[in-house]
């Protein structure tokens, strides 16, 4: 049976491709991102205080080792295949080596929904993934250069509405633990999967928004948009498995590598790479890429894990 999000995701889709009138609202749609975001990270940190920090500083290290190197294997194939500028491989090259809230929260309802296990300390991984391609990102377009703010950068990165929220979720989580977050559970934890089918709603309007630029930039968006996250997911999926995670939580690391960034990283790249064209790498995460997570990735990435699995 099809998950009740996704049909709000293709219903906001249809709606938008369509015209209609339906659109939720500027400060309904900040609202359920605040209240996204801050469960996710709350869970995590309620979880995270059961465990010794210690024991997760080896994942927390390939993790980021994977968010520098993703964005690198990518940018040669945009810049010689796809003969996109500098600027804008740099910049595409930089939200595919980032993440996505809002797949990683999609991968999270489908494993509770079968009831499959995961390893509660994946929402670090989410804060952890932001940073690293973005800095790639800005090196690949501009080399180490005087005229890089690395100032603003660092406060757009770390100081980022996304960033904050996820950190900030986690670090409460973490310190009042288990019995602490009783009573805000109804708001943050019982309505998840509510808040996230109006979310996805909206996600799926905004979308079909992004649906006329493959007029102008053709097929190679399309087959990057897909192919990329069926590798990236397998990557995922591999380190997951070095690190003996479960089926669940080798699922979340491939829809960690897979997904696209389509929030901080073109909030960056616009600060420190405005010759980059957003219209590009908006495009290929959140018009091709995003979609086809949402409907096939995730179930695709949780077929990679029960395969790995089965060859160990």
């Amino acid at each position: 049976m099809i998950d009740p999000i996704i049909l709000f995701f293709i219903l906001g889709l249809l709606a938008g491709l369509l015209r209609s009138e339906l659109k939720l609202p500027p400060a309904i749609y900040e609202l359920l991102s605040i209240l996204l975001l801050l469960a996710i990270g709350l869970k995590g940190g309620v979880e995270l205080a059961k465990q010794p920090f210690l024991e997760l500083l080896p994942q927390m290290l390939a993790v980021l080792v994977m968010g520098f190197t993703l964005p690198i294997l990518v940018y040669p194939v945009l810049l010689y295949v796809g003969r996109f500028k500098r600027a804008d491989a740099a910049s595409i090259a930089a939200h595919y080596g980032s993440v996505s809230v809002g797949t990683f929260a999609v991968a999270v309802s489908y494993l509770a929904a079968r009831n499959i296990f995961y390893e509660p300390h994946m929402p670090v991984f989410v804060v952890l993934l932001e940073m690293p391609a973005i800095l790639v990102g800005i090196l690949l377009a501009k080399g180490i250069s005087r005229d890089t703010r690395w100032g603003l950068v660092a406060h757009e990165v770390l100081l980022g509405k996304g960033i904050v929220l996820l950190a900030g979720g986690l670090i409460i989580g973490w310190i009042v633990g288990p019995e602490g977050i009783t009573s805000i559970k109804p708001l943050f934890i019982d309505l998840f999967k509510g808040v996230l089918a109006l979310f996805l709603l909206e996600m799926g309007i905004i979308t079909a928004g992004q649906m006329g630029s493959l007029k102008r930039y053709g097929l190679f968006l399309v087959a990057f948009g897909i192919i990329t996250p069926v590798i990236f997911g397998m990557i995922g999926a591999l380190l997951g498995m070095f690190f003996g995670m479960s089926e669940g939580g080798m699922t979340i690391m491939a829809t960690l590598a897979a997904s696209a960034s389509y929030i901080a990283v073109p909030a960056a790249m616009r600060l420190s790479v405005p010759e980059a064209n957003p219209s590009l790498s908006l495009t290929a995460s959140l018009g091709i890429t995003f979609p086809f997570n949402i409907v096939l990735g995730v179930p695709l990435y949780h077929t990679y894990a029960q395969y790995l699995l089965s060859l160990a």
